[in-house]
């Protein structure tokens, strides 16, 4: 009997195929290239409406050049980093925030979001900089968590009859994880993993599709 040669694949699977690897290519393009261009929009909406349209490249050229918002602001914050560390400029910054800390309302808002950005963007501060596995939302189950600090203050006291250090963790949800649940976990509870934070938020924003590389790490004889 002759050999009985393989089907070839339908013209419909095939193109099927075909779309979807295409898709997979030129997806992630353009949603980075859309997300850009609304930042800088974002950007050019709030800034350029305060910039004199003499200095404007409206002025001298027949279009818009866009991201020049964008650029005012970076150049702008960097400047007042810049003024923010000598003495002069530290004092208007303290001048500031004392008028801020004894407004009603004000201060409380003030107050927190400083404490954030202190946090997050602290060179020194290990805040999101670690990923773990909790049992979460019941035993047995295991979620991702990013680490986000050693638990302080009222709640640590309210919670030392754990006897150990007690860490307060972020679990975020799939596939948005821009918003979750705060817990404050044993440290002894959590299973630390050695995938960065960006892999880990890949792995959750592709439900478990995209699962980042992992090198198992040989022990010697």
């Amino acid at each position: 009997m002759d050999d009985e040669k393989p089907e070839r694949p339908k013209f419909a699977a095939r193109l099927r195929n075909n779309f979807l690897t295409g898709l997979i290519i030129c997806a992630p393009i353009a949603i980075t290239i859309w997300l850009t261009w609304s930042v800088i929009q974002w950007a050019d909406s709030w800034v350029t409406p305060y910039i004199p349209y003499e200095l404007t490249p409206q002025e001298y050229l027949p279009f818009a050049v866009p991201g020049l918002g964008l650029l005012v602001a970076v150049i702008l914050i960097t400047t007042v980093g810049f003024l923010a560390k000598n003495l002069i400029g530290r004092s208007i910054v303290n001048f500031g925030e004392s008028i801020l800390h004894r407004t009603p309302l004000v201060r409380s808002i003030y107050k927190g979001l400083k404490q954030i950005f202190e946090s997050v963007l602290n060179d020194q501060s290990n805040s999101f900089r670690q990923v773990g596995l909790i049992e979460f939302p019941s035993p047995g189950s295991w979620t991702l968590a990013f680490i986000s600090s050693d638990v302080k203050g009222e709640i640590a006291e309210k919670l030392s009859d754990a006897g150990e250090d007690i860490v307060s963790v972020f679990v975020p949800p799939t596939p948005v994880p821009t918003a979750g649940f705060l817990l404050f976990v044993p440290r002894s509870k959590i299973r630390l993993l050695d995938m960065s934070v960006e892999d880990a938020t890949k792995y959750l924003i592709s439900g478990g599709l995209v699962t980042p590389e992992f090198n198992p790490k040989t022990i010697q004889p």
